[in-house]
């Protein structure tokens, strides 16, 4: 039967271009809304230079004498980035529960130690092994899945991110190690300056603050008395009011955060210099400087304060006028960027709005400081000497007592039978002894321990809406056609579901298309794909007008044997391609036949008189051009093609082999290396063409690192790779499948989890939970698979005050329902998610509003992904004896027994 009227209304193919599409997801970013690094000076009154100093400047790229208008502004999406820091890991997953501990020599003679557990991922009832690699350039958190069938082994653990030595990890199961890298708990500086003070010491001077400092200091947080406080203190004295009676004091996404405020600290006439107010704010990490008026003068600068322990300034202007407040920030030069960018400008009239920007800014500025150089030397040298010493403690124990020693496959070990009371209450000590410490951790304020949060319960930008609930074949790959999605499945063929699901999927390719990657051109009306495999496989070339014909007269399900003026036939054999991003002038494609790639390109279709597309044949293949062949030394893996600024000879090829990326001239096929993969294994994910002030950079991920490489065009043809300050290098938790990029934000798709950054920095700053997850198509808006459908009855992200939320870990929005074992001869539905672009990029102040969708109202129910339903049997975590279970069934999985 013809397609119906109504089903031709809903397919509503959009006319934005994916180059539109592209470049909202891939288009230019720029670090200079994050401020720029100025010479700062300070002088006396005569004018003589007293200090200088290097500091980023964040004003919001707005002049400070530029009029605006308070509150007219788009707000920027704030988010505390690094949620689970370093040792709150360890506190968490690890610390007062039985794990395995093992410890070695990398092939440099460099010891690490390797902590290893099996735990609920986000209480989900998700088991997951938990690893934290401890070696002197760091730790490493890493997330793998747990899978009963799959085997997991402690060398394929550290093959992905170090080289072995001669001799296998030893188990050294009974010792706890707790290394401090990051503060749960922060105290910050509050100096009030009266207008026109020039000094330090005049501002550590000032007795008693205004009506308007009194009404900031009730905007941060709660005036709490000293005497007997049982909370985190930050340094402060609670017994004898040495340092004041008052201060202080809130509580933030678990945070504790305690303030030194210049005017509650005790007060010496006899000293001019106030050392005793300066002991605390000068050496706290970040400063909040609260000046009163806007056109204060002189402006404040950092180096009017003396303080080698202060890397960020915060400038708080109150304006008593418009009852608003107008921020600036300065970082120390060797300061990380952090988030969030200000807005423009940076006047905040909403006061709570303002104290949920100030707060989060703060605490990501110090988390980014305990990067700098200063304080990751002093960290990597503790940590070097720690593992060393802990290494020459135990080796020379465990090679006298070889009974110590646990296979090289037994993470989750379960002791002989002649001795399971003996390993049972060793055990039992060893889980007694860490919560011992737990509990001291947390009495001594150093963890927090309530579940208070603040903020309004508000949608995130990343949380995904249902585009249908029942897809009953496994995808393949897939991509956008306008509203609707084109999905290739292994049984069914390719179909096309519309989002609106009126009418079930339609049938567009049978099953003899087995199509292995789809590409939709809406601007060149072209839809290509790779099918088959093997020698069989060929790239096919399609009008999308023509099948949209063929849909709306005849309803006619292509086969392969229809498509044959379809193929491209030297593209026989590939395995893989890959199309140009910003396909203005002409579409290029790069097929990868074995170690060959063909280069082909298509221009621009004719257009007519009026504008719209010359009448044109049914099959588009003759319009493409065969440009070249280039050799490379291996198959590649991934690919991706790198625009040139003239596209005049200096395009460029990304590829990846063997344990290397390198960039191939499309002109010359000269190749130049990139980049190379110190590991035993690589895992390649891929390479991603991105934009940065208008220059080339590519950011390349393989196994569970991302790292960003600018590239710089030379003489026209000569790509020059060098280091570079704007390079970026970091880790994922879990290994990726997939990654998408959506500025601000790159998204991670593992086998059950979203894992969220940002660009600029690469700071994780959220992780949704999405059991067998897969993502399936990204070129314009996100669309994934689960096995598990979400509730929709609750619309609150994690910042929502809650009993399921953790304070120490970001949790999903909802709980996904599991769905109940299948019967003989059922299938499992699959549940297909979009995350609209336009969410992701809308808010984005790095560029400009542009949606690739339009005239398009979502009218289903919001349905983010990543918790379980609030309800008894669902809300409850994996039980000790559940974990024992699952432990004595992976026993010899996991060192290779």
């Amino acid at each position: 039967s013809l397609l119906s009227q109504e089903r031709l209304t809903t397919m509503r193919l959009c006319c934005s271009s994916a180059s539109e599409d592209l470049g909202c997801r891939r288009g230019d970013f720029s670090r200079k809304h994050y401020g720029s690094v100025e010479l700062l000076i300070s002088s006396d009154a005569d004018g003589a230079i007293q200090r200088a100093g290097r500091f980023r400047v964040e004003n919001g790229s707005s002049d400070e004498t530029t009029d605006y208008t308070p509150g007219t502004w788009r707000r920027t999406d704030v988010h505390l980035e690094n949620p689970e820091y370093h040792t709150r890991w360890f506190f968490k997953y690890f610390l007062g529960k039985v794990h395995q501990n093992y410890i070695g020599t990398d092939a440099e003679k460099n010891p690490f130690y390797l902590s290893v557990v099996l735990s609920d991922q986000n209480n989900q009832r998700v088991p997951q092994y938990r690893a934290i690699l401890w070696r002197k350039t760091g730790t490493l958190k890493i997330s793998l899945p747990y899978s009963p069938t799959k085997t997991l082994s402690v060398k394929s653990i550290l093959s992905y991110n170090l080289t072995l030595g001669d001799s296998g990890p030893l188990d050294v199961q009974y010792i706890c190690l707790i290394i401090c890298q990051g503060s749960v708990n922060f105290k910050f500086g509050v100096l009030y300056a009266k207008d026109g003070q020039l000094t330090d010491d005049e501002m550590f001077s000032n007795e008693t603050g205004s009506q308007s400092f009194d009404k900031f200091l009730n905007l941060l947080g709660d005036t709490i008395s000293l005497q007997g406080w049982a909370g985190y203190r930050g340094g402060l004295d609670t017994k004898n009011d040495t340092t004041g009676m008052n201060s202080i004091y809130t509580v933030y996404q678990g945070h504790e955060l305690m303030f030194h405020v210049s005017t509650m600290l005790p007060y010496s006439k006899e000293n001019k210099q106030q050392v005793e107010r300066k002991r605390h704010i000068g050496n706290d990490i970040v400063t909040i400087v609260f000046q009163e008026g806007e056109d204060a003068s002189p402006s404040f600068k950092p180096s009017m304060i003396r303080s080698h322990f202060t890397h960020i300034f915060a400038l708080v202007r109150y304006n008593s006028q418009n009852d608003s407040y107008r921020l600036k920030i300065f970082s120390e030069e060797s300061v990380p960027l952090f988030g969030p960018p200000l807005p423009s400008p940076p006047v905040f009239t909403d006061h709570q709005e303002f104290r949920d920007f100030l707060l989060v800014k703060l605490i990501n500025g110090e988390k980014a400081t305990l990067e700098t150089p200063t304080f990751a030397q002093k960290r990597q040298r503790t940590l070097d000497m720690l593992i060393r010493s802990l290494y020459q403690d135990l080796i020379p124990d465990l090679h006298k007592n070889m009974l110590n020693r646990r296979s090289f496959s037994d993470v989750l070990p379960e002791s002989p039978k002649s001795a399971r009371k003996k390993e049972e209450a060793r055990q039992a000590e060893f889980v007694r002894i860490g919560q011992a410490l737990k509990l001291k951790t947390i009495v001594r304020g150093d963890a927090p321990t309530s579940l208070v949060t603040t903020g309004l319960c508000r949608k995130e930008p990343w949380e995904s809406q249902s585009f249908c609930s029942t897809f009953p074949y496994e995808t393949v790959c897939a991509d956008s056609w306008g509203q609707s999605l084109l999905v290739a499945t292994e049984a069914a063929g390719v179909m096309m579901i519309d989002d609106a699901q009126v009418l079930p999927p339609v049938q567009v390719f049978d099953k003899t298309m087995v199509v292995k990657q789809i590409h939709v051109v809406e601007p060149q009306d072209l839809l290509i794909t790779r099918a088959d495999k093997g020698k069989d496989a060929r790239l096919y070339v399609f009008r999308l007008s023509m099948l949209k014909r063929g849909l709306e007269e005849r309803q006619l399900v292509r086969t392969k044997c229809d498509s044959r003026e379809n193929k491209l036939e030297k593209t026989k054999g590939c395995h893989l391609y890959s199309i140009n991003t910003h396909h203005g002038s002409e579409l290029r494609i790069v097929a990868a036949i074995r170690n060959k790639l063909l280069l082909i390109t298509r221009k621009q279709p004719r257009l007519d008189g009026l504008g719209t597309l010359a009448a044109a044949t049914h099959s588009p293949v003759d319009q493409f051009q065969y440009i070249r062949e280039i050799c490379l030394c291996d198959a590649p893996v991934v690919m991706a093609l790198v625009d040139g600024p003239t596209g005049e000879n200096d395009n460029m090829i990304c590829v990846a082999y063997k344990h290397q990326f390198d960039l191939i001239n499309e002109s010359t096929g000269d190749a130049y290396r990139l980049h190379h993969v110190d590991a035993n294994r690589v895992n390649f994910v891929a390479a991603i063409d991105v934009y940065e002030d208008g220059e080339a950079g590519l950011l390349l991920c393989y196994n569970y690192i991302c790292s960003y490489k600018k590239v710089c065009p030379f003489n026209g043809s000569t790509p020059m790779i060098q280091s570079n300050a704007s390079d970026l290098h970091f880790s994922w938790n879990q290994m990726p499948n997939a990654i998408v990029c959506a500025f601000p934000y790159i998204l991670a798709f593992t086998t059950d989890s979203i894992e969220i950054r940002l660009v600029v920095n690469g700071n994780l700053v959220y992780t949704a939970v999405v059991p067998e997850l897969q993502l399936t198509a990204s070129r314009s808006d996100i669309y994934f698979v689960s096995s598990a459908p979400v509730n929709s009855a609750s619309n609150c992200s994690s910042r929502d005050t809650s009993s399921q939320s953790s304070p120490q870990t970001p949790t999903g929005y909802e709980m996904p329902v599991f769905p109940l074992p299948l019967g003989d001869g059922e299938t499992q539905c699959k549940h297909i998610f979009k995350i609209p672009l336009s969410n992701l990029v809308g808010r984005s102040i790095e560029r400009p509003l542009k949606s690739p969708l339009v005239n398009k109202v979502v009218t289903g129910l919001t349905a983010p992904v990543g918790a379980l339903m609030q309800g008894s049997s669902h809300t409850l975590s994996l039980s000790r004896m559940e974990i024992k279970e699952i432990a004595s069934r992976t026993r010899k999985e996991l060192l290779g027994e």
